[in-house]
């Protein structure tokens, strides 16, 4: 009795863990991009029409300070002049406040926007959030805006370290069919 009370237990647990951790649908390559308009760390606004004729490298990340974010984050710093080289702007999106993004930008030297999606609206509308445990955190998900304000790729689930790198190489190829 008690063995079949603690599988039916685990299965309610188990169930409830894989409903908390969906996200909505995923923006797909080609679509226009889902318009954004909500501050950054520094108290301006920023919206997707900001960045019209210029590509956009936008990613979401779960949390400020963070060990995974915080690679992810420093490795953009790191290419942020091999992107920009290539007209591409960057914008970091997490559901923390303002005040955490200033500090987080502050303290690593990030020389661009994270933006303050404290609803979870920005990640909502790119398939990037999800509720954890009863906390609302955005995936680890990557979206190149092409100039036109449409999606041109999409990474799932990325590697915080290696993403930075697959966006410069995937801006080139993009460039040269685009």
């Amino acid at each position: 009795m008690r063995i079949a009370v603690a599988l039916f237990m685990l299965l309610i647990l188990a169930m409830w863990v894989m409903r908390s951790a969906s996200a909505s649908e995923l923006p797909t390559v080609g679509q226009k991009a889902p318009e954004f308009s909500v501050m950054d760390q520094n108290g301006k606004l920023q919206k997707l029409s900001d960045y019209q004729g210029k590509w956009l490298v936008l990613y979401f990340y779960p949390k400020d300070e963070t060990p995974g974010c915080t690679t992810e984050a420093c490795a953009y710093r790191d290419d942020i002049h091999n992107i920009q080289n290539l007209g591409a702007a960057v914008v970091g999106v997490s559901i923390d406040d303002a005040s955490s993004h200033a500090e987080f930008a502050d303290k690593h030297h990030l020389p661009f926007p994270l933006l303050a999606d404290k609803e979870g609206t920005v990640a909502k509308s790119y398939g990037s959030e999800r509720t954890l445990l009863g906390y609302k955190l955005a995936r680890r998900n990557t979206f190149i805006i092409d100039p036109t304000g449409r999606i041109a790729k999409v990474y799932v689930n990325v590697d915080a370290e290696v993403n930075p790198r697959e966006v410069i190489a995937d801006l080139h190829r993009l460039q040269s069919t685009h």
